[in-house]
């Protein structure tokens, strides 16, 4: 069994990786850190697991007792987090924040559709973002024939979980529900990583991404809609994208049009192209909390442990 910590554990991304490990059949959690909650029942903040575990929260994180460590805190603590810990040797990580997205101190960037060999060798993995994943599987077959040679244009809708647990102005249910805003507007921080990413795929590619991300009136989801120009004809892209992900076991080309509740409580990454004239539309859904968060950070896990890439994940989408 692989013995496993969480380090910020009140959080929804450590709440869906809870409901996922204690699942998992190859995994044992040893501790749950979360000082704010020490000693308080995990089905006291989760209350999800009701019945499911008996674990509590804790202020200790004793890292000589486990194999992986997950770090679900937010984003600069895991920094932080290492200026006050030494990591023993052999203890794998996987980082759910974004302090370590740029590969730096070692990490290698987590997208396991891209860099399933190097995680596969690798003790730090850096979580991709929920937007950078969805936009990044959306792109990547195309960035790889170098043909991202034209704008990008995004437009990214996701649910307010994607905003944290802790309540803000925009997440209030009395303000979000029936509603819809743009925040961020062609500066959002997941640009950084998905440039990077497709950088290193296509270097050549000069053309920037137009990305206006938004507040959607749900709980939890993304759905994505880019568009470019692109001279290959449609039958010719389907089967650039299938024979890209033909190994990928949770990203999968669909031959219909998507809606959001296909994807909703799974590690999929669904995607749908559309041609018209001249410009290639690509529509991708994920949900922000598993292949957006915590369910990659298991993908990842099983990756780097040499085991099967869906061991733990096997859900079924809330499709009604």
């Amino acid at each position: 069994m692989i013995k496993v910590g969480i380090i910020g554990g009140a959080g929804y991304t450590a709440g869906e990786l809870l409901r996922l490990l204690i699942n998992h059949p190859e995994v044992e959690i040893v501790f749950v850190n979360s000082e704010s909650n020490a000693g308080n029942p995990i089905t006291a903040v989760h209350g999800g697991l009701v019945g499911e575990t008996e674990l509590k929260f804790t202020d200790q994180a004793p890292l000589d007792a486990i194999d992986c460590l997950f770090l679900c805190s937010g984003h600069g603590a895991s920094t932080r987090f290492w200026e006050m810990h030494g990591r023993p040797d052999g203890l794998k990580v996987v980082d759910l924040a974004q302090d370590y997205r740029d590969e730096s101190c070692g990490y290698v960037y987590g997208l396991p559709e891209l860099n399933r060999n190097r995680i596969a060798g690798a003790s730090l993995v850096a979580n991709p973002g929920c937007f950078a994943t969805a936009i990044q599987l959306a792109l990547l077959p195309l960035a790889a024939a170098g043909l991202l040679t034209d704008t990008v244009h995004v437009t990214g809708i996701t649910g307010s979980t994607g905003a944290g647990v802790k309540p803000g102005a925009t997440t209030h249910f009395s303000w979000r529900d029936n509603n819809m805003s743009v925040y961020k507007a062609f500066t959002h921080q997941h640009l950084l990583e998905i440039n990077r990413t497709l950088l290193s795929v296509q270097p050549d590619r000069t053309a920037g991404i137009d990305f206006i991300p938004m507040r959607g009136d749900f709980p939890r989801g993304i759905f994505v809609t880019a568009y470019t120009r692109c001279d290959m004809d449609i039958e010719q892209v389907n089967d650039l994208y299938r024979k890209f992900y033909s190994e990928a076991p949770f990203t999968h080309l669909s031959d219909k049009t998507l809606d959001l509740k296909q994807v909703v409580n799974t590690n999929k990454c669904l995607l749908w192209l559309e041609k018209h004239d001249d410009k290639l539309l690509v529509v991708s859904a994920i949900d922000n909390l598993l292949k957006g968060a915590s369910g990659q950070a298991v993908q990842n896990m099983n990756i780097m442990f040499g085991l099967a890439e869906n061991a733990g994940l096997r859900l079924k989408p809330s499709a009604f």
